[in-house]
């Protein structure tokens, strides 16, 4: 699959919801990237109600010599699909800031906008899945039409060395762009797994409301798993 030009973004938007430049601009899809007709229609229903949001595939967002990748799901409603960058806007983007905050891989504020002064040192978020899907479920068609998005953008990082993986699909995704195959690489919270291409990849629960309200997930679980990826970068 070709990975089809972007678009420049339309002038209307407000700031907030104008992110900058993808780090990766040979890994993105157009704005009206039409491959998914089930989310192309879901977008095009969210543009008719939400006219000043982003309602587009969200772009990748942080180091483009990163040695540390973010693979995310897909973008939330009220989160990236509204102001157009990763985690920002919802409830996950407050522990996932924070956690890279703590290990030196991002500096700036984050005050859940796209034009705040965050910045990602070292690390790139890079969902599965770039346009919302539907109460945030993407079928298996539509991330397996997705990955070649994931496996451009992870491929084009020089310095990749470790990739982690926010909760299942993610994983599952990741371990194909990654040239893995399933059920080898089962899918565990910290679990590490080498692929054979060298590359180290780990698992966490995804840094959902839903999964630290319930503690599936809490702070101290979220930074192990970074924990884990600083010792083995080094």
């Amino acid at each position: 699959m070709n990975i089809i030009a972007a678009k420049a973004l339309p002038a209307e938007l407000p700031p907030q919801h104008r992110p900058g430049p993808s780090p990766l601009p040979m890994a993105e899809p157009d704005r009206d990237c039409p491959l998914c007709p089930r989310l192309v229609d879901f977008r095009e229903e969210c543009r008719a109600r939400h006219v000043d949001w982003w309602n587009a595939p969200v772009p990748n967002f942080g180091d483009p010599n990163a040695w540390l990748a973010i693979a995310g799901l897909a973008p939330g409603m009220n989160g990236a699909n509204r102001t157009g960058r990763p985690f920002t806007g919802d409830h996950a983007g407050h522990l996932l800031y924070a956690t890279l905050h703590k290990f030196g891989l991002a500096e700036g504020d984050y005050l859940e906008r796209a034009d705040d002064s965050l910045r990602l040192n070292g690390a790139i978020i890079i969902n599965s899945v770039k346009c919302l899907p539907p109460q945030n479920k993407p079928t298996p068609q539509e991330v397996k039409t997705c990955r070649p998005f994931l496996q451009q953008g992870l491929s084009s990082l020089p310095n990749l060395k470790l990739v982690v993986a926010l909760g299942q699909i993610a994983h599952q995704s990741a371990v194909k762009a990654l040239g893995g195959k399933l059920p080898k690489y089962r899918f565990a919270h910290n679990a590490m797994h080498r692929l054979p291409s060298g590359m180290i990849l780990i698992d966490s629960y995804h840094c959902s409301r839903y999964n630290q309200n319930t503690g599936r997930l809490t702070a101290e679980m979220f930074e192990a798993v970074f924990e884990q990826a600083m010792t083995l970068r080094d």
